[in-house]
């Protein structure tokens, strides 16, 4: 387990959608950068982007926190170059939203066949739901609408995500209105602040990939018991 040492420099680097968690945590001495969401749709591009940034970031902090899972494996061969990396142990943002990778695992083992929404993902236009409407302009509504449901066919569950980080009416009718109109059960979830307060204050335990200056990011990081690797 590492804690995090207070006399160290710190930047986050995070997605639009994990900023909005951390933001109201942050203390007065963290600097950050956010990135656009849109990059999780092309993996490698979001894997380029995340190398330039670690680069110059590297310039001026001692830590980077990555506000990013394994997300397609695009963390996979970043580099910590003269800063030590920090990344959640998780697939993706959804344990970050939920509070531990146990929350998560407890709701993929209760109902595998679940569909997430937040704020930001809402916000950001990338799911079926919204995809929705630009195919019923090109195809019609009944096609687009028989496109969708065959992406959604292994869901069964729409649950939205509530971290209480802001105004929610908006985004629980959103996600309602949605799981009604492609028959999904709709289901609120309570998110949690713990891992994001956990990765800025620390201790960096089991729920966290810590790399070293010197070493890259290894997919045997997210699959295998956590080891801080040193650098040589």
């Amino acid at each position: 387990m590492m804690e995090t040492p207070l006399n160290r420099r710190m930047k986050v680097i995070a997605c639009a959608t994990v900023i909005e968690e951390m933001l109201p945590l942050f203390p007065a001495n963290v600097s950050y950068e956010t990135l656009d969401f849109g990059l999780h749709l092309n993996p490698q591009k979001l894997k380029a982007v995340l190398r330039e940034k670690i680069d110059q970031a590297s310039r001026d902090a001692d830590v980077l926190l990555l506000g990013y899972g394994l997300c397609s494996m695009a963390v996979v061969g970043l580099t910590a170059t003269t800063a030590t990396l920090v990344i959640p142990h998780t697939d993706d943002c959804i344990a970050i939203f939920l509070g531990s990778c146990r929350a998560y695992k407890d709701q993929v083992k209760k109902e595998p066949g679940t569909y997430y929404l937040t704020k930001g993902w809402i916000q950001v236009g990338d799911s079926p739901f919204q995809a929705y409407d630009q195919l019923a302009e090109k195809y019609g509504q009944a096609r687009a609408y028989r496109m969708i449901q065959l992406t959604l066919k292994n869901y069964k569950r729409l649950a939205f995500i509530n971290t209480g980080q802001y105004e929610l009416e908006r985004y629980r009718t959103y996600t309602q209105n949605a799981a009604q109109k492609f028959n999904l059960r709709y289901e609120e979830i309570d998110g949690s602040p713990a891992l994001v307060r956990k990765m800025i204050f620390g201790p960096w335990d089991d729920e966290f990939v810590v790399v070293s200056p010197g070493q890259t990011v290894r997919y045997e990081d997210f699959t295998q018991p956590k080891m801080i690797r040193e650098s040589h």
